[in-house]
């Protein structure tokens, strides 16, 4: 089992999608790893027909060239307290858990801002009874 970046790859898939695995890491970006890597490690292996010394290759390439997995956690979150601290737009609709990149809210916006509350049908419900 091959293991880049702190994460197992699974075995059945080839290098190319199996790469996407690793946070950080999307279907464009490993065909580019694997690009610069093209003497070495050919993007139709399969995870499982990878060499040790070619697991090793592609385990310090990346660390070394790209941001990945908890190094890459680490900055979001730190650029996200920078928001929240600095009180710009995005840091408060950040603390409040509201949708940040402009979308609407009026509707819709259920993702981010949860199951609906409904207000004032308790009050209304329990008036009728009390009549």
């Amino acid at each position: 089992m091959a293991r880049i970046a702190g994460v197992d790859l699974p075995r059945d898939k080839k290098i190319s999608i199996a790469l996407s695995y690793v946070f950080g890491i999307g279907r464009p970006m490993a065909k580019k790893i694997l690009e610069s890597l093209k003497a070495q490690v050919d993007p139709d292996t399969r995870v499982k027909d990878l060499t040790e010394d070619q697991v090793g290759l592609l385990n310090t390439f990346i660390t070394k060239e790209y941001k990945v997995e908890g190094e890459l956690r680490r900055e979001i979150t730190a650029n996200l307290k920078r928001y929240v601290e600095i009180n710009s737009y995005r840091g408060y609709r950040h603390r409040r858990n509201l949708p940040v990149r402009g979308q609407r809210t009026r509707t819709n916006g259920r993702t981010r801002r949860g199951r609906r509350r409904t207000v004032g049908a308790s009050k209304a419900a329990a008036a009728p009874a009390k009549a």
